[in-house]
């Protein structure tokens, strides 16, 4: 599925990476744990996490993720989103905690194993 298709669904806030909108979401990974995402995530992956600091810019760039989707009302800082603008990561926000926004995920794309 398209990640603009899940940020419309998931009625998602876009802060950077517009420009990616069009890629394809192969699956999702939640963690705040960055450690757990660099030995667990899949390429194309949408992140979902309550980490605001600007690390996270660098693992999803690391793990060539499909985005970053912060919870919990948290915003990051202006550093993060020039990170991820520069990194051309898309950060997109949503006032749901986790546990709701990653089964709302699994619904639209389903497990990959």
């Amino acid at each position: 599925m398209k990640l603009k298709e899940i940020i419309e669904k998931l009625q998602l806030k876009v802060l950077t990476g517009q420009n990616k909108l069009g890629e394809e979401v192969t699956g999702g990974y939640t963690s705040d744990l960055l450690s757990d995402v660099i030995a667990n995530s899949k390429q194309g992956d949408l992140w979902i996490t309550l980490q605001i600091h600007q690390n996270i810019t660098a693992v999803a760039k690391l793990k060539d993720l499909a985005g970053i989707i912060i919870v919990n009302k948290r915003e990051p800082d202006k550093d993060t989103l020039q990170k991820a603008e520069v990194e051309n990561i898309p950060l997109l926000c949503s006032d749901e905690m986790a546990f709701d926004i990653s089964g709302k995920l699994y619904e639209l794309i389903g497990s990959k194993e």
